[in-house]
């Protein structure tokens, strides 16, 4: 049922020391488990003079209102409980990964629509905040809606870099990352186009004359400030740059600070005046707030924390909980000048963007090649609004991510602690985002990794908000150790010889790099590409005899095995450079029958040491008992895809 937009002014807001101004609910109906889904869009005002507010970047040439504050709105969807007051109390928030809704396929395992309805059951209030200016303008995808930063005398202008690596032959590719949209091209003959083979290999610059910017249409090229067009075609595998120089650069950090005003207003905001509203009212039932966050989403959230976004403009604590997954050591371009928020970091795609860099730990560090000492809860713990924290990593994330960096000294030499109430996780043998069964090949040499991690997820969510209302400690942080030989360099890893399998020699690095002396403190890039200095040293997680992971939480599949399961796949020779990992991808290695044979006597046999797996694991809180039985199952298709149905080729 659509309703009509219901206008409600929030005139007591500011006085309650939030952002939010104006509620609009263009849409609201049923959803399953007695709940009811709201969406439309929240309007926000904020002081720049605040101290809470000067940590955006920009903020000071943002255009005012009359009351002197900086106006930005953002598109809400929420599910919520009919009857509020039969909620668990807490608000789940997921930061939008590229404005989408990700949530209900990991923790209900949802394929279409709701899935089994877990977080319904638990009674939590869902909630997604568009957050990245340059999201495209399609249904379903939430937004922010920024103004543009501007000089006293004039538009504001400056560098832009958009990389592209074709995995087949192009004519044309967008300046912006994905889907997104890009900054347009300002001065179209002042922009260059390189091309090298590596990461760190040499730019090999391409001539004016041999391209333009322009998009492709039946093979012609059309005039497009926002796509670069090369009759000769671009090639795959290849790392394509452009520099260019744009103008009118978003205010990217309100993105982040419309997340923190709404969920402070949820928590603390509102009068009983507006308790008629549906968003409004919730202020008397919602007690808690976890942000949980996936990839980009969980990089945003590492970021939010250490730019200081958990205090409000009173100083209160905004999210009480954080659960950052596979996120490894990054953070991203979410609160600097001409940020491109979409952007990452992997092994061969988005290299040198601001995202793997320094700090990485939650506790301060010192980098003896630059002298920085930081840490990412600096901030937060100074001014007392420092999270309890969960970082879950797939064995991806070691491999593409720079995950070690977060629990060992800069060198790799040590283990470094983690905060007093974080937790970090990693799940042994898995990938980015688990494939489905039986795995496909998706642009990679093996089949991808099935090895399905969201069932430890929902206990690990439910152990969060046990440890926020409660009190009651969460299961043990469980990741490889360097003293314990857990975690170790590349080539040190003891992989089996897998015939026609290819083990990596290159992984992702992260460097010292350098984006110009006014990056850290103002946020303006001024060199593109940027300085490469010194990488840090990146550490992976060490295997047995069968390829599978000794650390982390190991999965039944890893406990009780037909198949090395690893964080790891190289890319298909059609995709050009197949020494390179594949982003986000891992690998299913199936043992031949006749070693699963020998392992195990029969299936029985081999769904009571999956079921003991998944039982001692529940036991311990890394699985609900509730989900045995499914996750023992699952197992159990496995094993008649494997035994009865063949394996693949």
């Amino acid at each position: 049922m659509v309703w009509r937009a219901l206008f409600v002014s929030l005139l007591a807001a500011a006085a309650a020391g939030g952002g939010v101004v104006r509620i609009e609910i263009h849409d609201r109906g049923d959803a399953p488990g007695a709940y009811e889904r709201l969406a439309g869009r929240v309007y926000f005002a904020v002081d720049p003079a605040l101290a809470a507010n000067r940590i955006i970047t920009d903020i000071d040439l943002a255009p005012r209102n009359a009351e002197g504050k900086v106006e930005f709105s953002a598109d809400f969807y929420i599910l919520k409980p009919r009857d509020s007051g039969k909620g668990n109390g807490t608000v789940l928030y997921e930061v939008s990964n590229r404005g989408g809704k990700g949530m209900l396929r990991m923790f209900n395992l949802a394929e279409t629509q709701f899935g089994d309805g877990f977080l319904m059951e638990q009674g939590y209030t869902l909630l997604w905040l568009g957050w990245q200016f340059d999201v495209p303008d399609q249904p379903q995808l939430l937004r922010l809606f920024a103004p543009p930063a501007r000089g006293k005398d004039g538009p504001i202008t400056g560098l832009v870099r958009s990389e592209h690596v074709p995995d087949r032959t192009a004519l044309s590719f967008s300046l912006a990352d994905r889907t997104m949209i890009a900054y347009p091209v300002l001065e179209p003959e002042s922009a260059e186009l390189t091309v090298r083979d590596r990461v760190e290999g040499a730019r090999r610059v391409i001539p004016r004359s041999q391209w333009q910017f322009a998009r492709e249409e039946n093979g012609q090229p059309v005039p497009d400030r926002t796509r670069v067009f090369m009759p000769a075609g671009f090639e795959p595998g290849k790392i394509y740059e452009v520099v260019y120089k744009a103008q009118d650069p978003a205010l990217v950090g309100l993105g982040p600070a419309a997340v923190r005003d709404l969920i402070s207003f949820l928590k603390y905001g509102g009068t009983p005046q507006q308790g008629i509203l549906p968003l409004s009212g919730e202020r008397r039932f919602l007690k808690r707030a976890i942000g949980f966050g996936v990839s980009q989403s969980g990089r945003f959230l590492r970021t939010f924390t250490y730019y200081g976004f958990n205090q409000d403009e009173k100083g209160r604590p905004v999210f009480d909980g954080l659960m950052v997954h596979v996120a490894g050591g990054g953070r991203g371009s979410f609160n600097h000048r001409f940020a491109q928020p979409s952007r990452d970091a992997h092994p061969f795609m988005n290299m040198f963007y601001p995202t793997d860099i320094f700090p990485f730990t939650d506790l301060d560090q010192t980098d003896p090649e630059t002298s920085l000492t930081d840490g990412l809860l600096a901030r937060a713990e100074k001014a007392g609004v420092t999270p309890k924290i969960f970082y879950t990593n797939s064995s991806c994330e070691y491999y593409g991510r720079a995950a070690s960096l977060i629990h060992t000294t800069l060198d790799g030499g040590q283990d470094a602690p983690p905060a007093k109430d974080t937790r970090v996780y990693l799940f042994a043998g898995s990938q980015h985002g688990p494939a489905g069964f039986p795995p496909p090949r998706s642009g990679t040499q093996n089949p991808t990794n099935p090895n399905d991690f969201r069932w430890s997820m929902r206990a690990l969510l439910a152990a969060m908000n046990r440890w926020l209302a409660s009190g009651q400690e969460p299961p043990a942080s469980q990741y490889p150790r360097v003293a314990e030989q857990q975690l170790v360099p590349l080539e040190a890893v003891r992989f089996p010889k897998i015939p026609g399998v290819a083990l990596p020699t290159i992984m992702h690095k992260a460097y010292r790099v350098d984006y110009g002396p006014q990056f850290r403190g103002a946020g303006i890039v001024s060199f593109e590409p940027p300085k490469v200095g010194k990488a840090f040293a990146m550490l992976v997680p060490q295997v047995d005899a069968d390829g599978n992971e000794t650390s982390g939480i190991r999965m039944p599949d890893v406990q009780a095995p037909l198949a090395a399961y690893t964080g790891w796949n190289l890319r298909d020779p059609k995709l050009g450079a197949p020494d390179e990992l594949h982003s986000m991808a891992g690998s299913w290695l199936p043992f031949p029958r006749t070693k699963i044979s020998q392992r195990y006597k029969s299936r029985a046999e081999y769904l009571e040491k999956a079921t003991a797996a998944a039982r001692e694991l529940a036991r311990q809180g890394y699985l609900l008992e509730g989900d045995v039985t499914r996750i023992v199952e699952q197992a159990g298709r496995q094993w008649d895809y494997l035994m009865r149905q063949g394996q693949p080729r």
